[in-house]
């Protein structure tokens, strides 16, 4: 054997020796793969998984200006939803203002495809969740960079689990008893506070109380969210809420000191920011892999009402396509405790 081939021999002897000690390649995180996407999965509207662990496809995005709101924080791109979330978001923005209230500020809903995102919520994941403020849209149309700078105001008192009657009106239980009136809404998370204003005022007709869950935060925003929609046999439910109007002692329990206690021992790392794609449903893959429509506006939802081009024309998901695993993740932030007994949300 010659000397030039017992070297390259022994160079690929080293080379497989070498690569034999490396470790596997990590899996990407499942956040940086659903926060790359810009457009969603240009096919039929369908939920995979649970609000805080799944993704969708089909989806379509509420304009940034609307004859009733005003999307906030547009640079991060969380315009998105399942056509049923995005159309009942334009209905409430019409039929709020016929009861007074003067616009809506859309915050986060989902990024275009869904999944765990790259900072913030632990759920939106599946295009079924928005945020509204608790600030009514002004008058003027804010630019692109007071979107970004303009803060939403608690309702709360300063240093209080308390509504501060001086922020408080009837406007604002208007919007959330209109929001709560819709049969695709299955939750409304507001703070403890608020959930507790509407026990001791509300008037009239109360059922729509239950509805609305106290939960951590929202205290300048409330969490509207809609239930599995049709076609989406891969949605896993949340538990509905529990019978009665939620102001016994359940929202007492809010106002101990057991709910906000700071968490014991080292603080652990947040969903999103361990989970990669094994942890989501198999669809989800898919989703990511499917094409993009040919721009933002044909999947884009004006203030007419009407589904964007594209996704009016999709058709629907065939009964029993994907397996209706449950991918229940806990919506408690990881930097709380969960005490114990804990009320339903």
């Amino acid at each position: 054997m010659r000397l030039s081939h017992l070297v390259r021999l022994g160079a690929a002897c080293l080379a497989f020796a070498l690569s034999w000690g490396e470790p596997a390649k990590a899996e990407p995180l499942a956040k940086d793969l659903f926060g790359a996407k810009r457009l969603p999965a240009a096919t039929p509207p369908a939920v995979y998984g649970f609000y805080s662990k799944g993704c969708f496809s089909g989806g379509i995005a509420i304009a940034a200006d609307g004859p009733h709101w005003q999307a906030m924080r547009l640079s991060r791109n969380r315009r998105w939803g399942h056509p049923e979330l995005v159309r009942l978001i334009e209905k409430l923005s019409r039929e709020a203002a016929q009861d007074g209230w003067p616009g809506l500020l859309v915050g986060d809903l989902s990024q275009p495809r869904g999944g765990p995102m790259l900072s913030g919520h632990a759920s939106h994941q599946i295009g079924l969740d928005a945020d509204i403020w608790f600030t009514p849209m002004p008058v003027k149309r804010m630019s692109v960079a007071e979107r970004e700078r303009v803060s939403a105001v608690s309702m709360l008192r300063d240093n209080s689990l308390y509504v501060d009657d001086r922020k408080w009106t009837s406007a604002h239980e208007a919007v959330l008893r209109r929001a709560a009136s819709y049969p695709e809404v299955e939750r409304i998370l507001v703070h403890p506070g608020i959930k507790k204003k509407l026990c001791d005022t509300v008037r009239g007709e109360r059922s729509w109380l239950r509805k609305v869950r106290p939960f951590w935060g929202h205290d300048y925003h409330f969490h509207l969210r809609i239930g599995c929609p049709d076609g989406s046999p891969g949605c896993t439910p949340q538990t509905p809420p529990p019978p009665g109007e939620g102001c016994d002692s359940s929202l007492a329990w809010w106002f101990t000191e057991e709910p906000w206690k700071p968490a014991a021992g080292p603080a652990k790392p947040r969903a999103r920011d361990v989970m990669r794609m094994s942890a989501l449903p198999t669809a989800c893959q898919a989703v990511l892999d499917a094409p993009s429509p040919p721009s933002e506006a044909t999947v884009t939802l004006t203030g007419s009402g009407a589904l964007p081009a594209i996704a009016a024309t999709m058709p629907p998901v065939p009964a029993g396509s994907v397996d209706p695993a449950s991918y229940l993740l806990s919506l408690q932030p990881e930097q709380l405790p969960v005490p114990s007994p804990r009320p339903a949300h």
